[in-house]
């Protein structure tokens, strides 16, 4: 009989953290399992194909990683580049996940993970039992593996927030789903295209992926005559709604908000302040009218695109013992530093696996799933955080300790408590817009051209 030491780390996700992870525990001759649902590796990244992101390619490689490649013939991209979503799938997720072969299992979905039978209530010798890892195939067949220990880096791409500000779906939301989209456009298809152009179209959220949204509207409406958006906002502008400008350590994160900026300066979109949407309305001529908490009803749009956020689907978790944050549903240690109610200025200060520790022995949230529902997760931390957690696995806690993260910053702190707040004034000073609902024109025209999305599209909650 085999022992749990002897059984494989399965890791949840053939995104950049669980690539990332395997790259590390097979470099320490652990043996690894990759279980991804999707036909090929980063199958979220490729439904963000044509975002480019913020970081460049010098920020989006892992050490281990690099060393799997090295012998393959691969050549890392220009670091000062910046890819798309679709260039670091083909060019660094794929090859990587083929080096590790059949380490990783395509059409693999995770139903439920628990203790070998142990289900979250008993106690008597839990620790010393492997994980059951429960896995439907994509021909409908069910298996179950055994597991020392499991990393789920399965991201938050599937579950997107919705409209209604109360984190639950609007009043209509769900009957009018065929002119509500929670991604950001691919304005350069053509199907997609038409959909947008010569419409009135509704950006719900305030994060990276609406910026990069309004950005892409706004070309289309240079192009296409009566393209309109709309901009809501469910607190006021101020100085930092915009992200930090010139003071982001990533220039194009930076510039990226000045975009958006600029869509509503040129007269591309207009902005609607302080508005929670209560309900979604069809208004009787094929087009929808969203209403707002205190009644308000703003004028009809074609299309809504919601970019409210992202969370973690915790539901084949359900039987495994989770410390979480009751309200970010992200690590208890790892929450207080993230947390967008206290601070908001992008800076992480190191953490590993003691801070992505559970109750529950051998278990780790890694990359955008431990984040749980707080906004501008970097690739970067992902990498740093597996490099730890695989360390604490393989039981060398010195290199496990040896922790040394520090992000860029955004230029632009809050929190707090303000975050989200509609009437609150921001922590570093300047002016919120009035809370009820307004049409605003903010500043002067700016040039800013369309810059590059975050490296989780959807990541900054509306």
């Amino acid at each position: 009989m085999t022992t749990t030491a002897d059984r494989p780390v399965v890791v949840i996700g053939a995104g950049p953290a669980g690539l990332a992870a395997a790259a590390h525990l097979t470099e320490r001759g652990i043996d690894a399992l990759v279980l991804e649902a999707g036909p090929t590796a980063a199958t979220a990244v490729r439904a963000w194909s044509h975002v480019r992101l913020f970081s460049t390619w010098g920020e989006l490689t892992d050490p281990a990683a690099e060393k799997l490649l090295a012998p393959t013939g691969w050549s890392k991209p220009d670091a000062d580049t910046y890819p798309t979503g679709g260039d670091w799938a083909e060019r660094y997720l794929q090859p990587l996940a083929d080096v590790l072969a059949e380490r990783v299992r395509y059409g693999a979905t995770v139903t439920g993970v628990s203790r070998l039978g142990r289900d979250r209530i008993v106690d008597a010798d839990r620790d010393e039992q492997p994980f059951t890892v429960r896995i439907t195939l994509a021909d409908g067949a069910e298996q179950r593996i055994l597991a020392r220990a499991v990393i789920d880096a399965s991201g938050t791409w599937s579950t997107p927030g919705p409209i209604g500000a109360d984190g639950l779906p609007a009043l209509g939301e769900h009957a009018a789903a065929a002119r509500i989209s929670y991604r950001i456009p691919d304005l350069k298809d053509p199907a997609v295209r038409a959909r947008y152009a010569g419409r009135r179209t509704a950006v719900i959220g305030s994060g990276a992926s609406a910026f990069t949204a309004l950005a892409g509207l706004a070309a289309l409406a240079r192009d296409e005559e009566g393209t309109r958006a709309v901009w809501i906002l469910r607190r006021g502008i101020s100085g930092s709604t915009f992200g930090g400008g010139s003071a982001d350590q990533l220039p194009a994160r930076g510039a990226l908000g000045l975009a958006a900026k600029a869509t509503v300066d040129d007269g591309y979109a207009d902005a609607v302040t302080g508005f929670r949407t209560d309900a979604v309305e069809p208004d009787g001529e094929g087009r929808l009218v969203l209403v707002g908490e205190d009644g308000r009803r703003l004028d009809a749009v074609d299309e809504v695109i919601v970019l409210t956020g992202l969370r973690p689907d915790l539901s084949f978790l359900s039987e495994l013992r989770l410390g979480l944050d009751e309200r970010l549903q992200a690590p208890v240690e790892l929450a207080p530093l993230i947390d967008p109610n206290q601070h908001s200025c992008g800076t992480v200060y190191p953490h590993g696996h003691k801070e992505l520790s559970h109750p529950e022995q051998g278990v780790y949230l890694v990359g955008m799933k431990s984040y749980g529902r707080a906004p501008t997760f970097l690739a970067m931390t992902g990498y740093e955080q597996v490099r730890s957690v695989t360390a604490a696995i393989a039981g060398d806690l010195e290199a496990a300790d040896r922790v040394e993260l520090t992000l860029p910053e955004t230029g632009v702190c809050g929190g707090a408590g303000l975050f989200d707040d509609p009437t609150a004034a921001p922590a570093e000073g300047g002016g919120c817009c009035a809370p009820a609902p307004a049409l605003v024109q903010i500043g002067t025209t700016t040039s800013a051209a369309p810059s590059a999305e975050d490296t989780a599209p959807g990541g900054c909650c509306g």
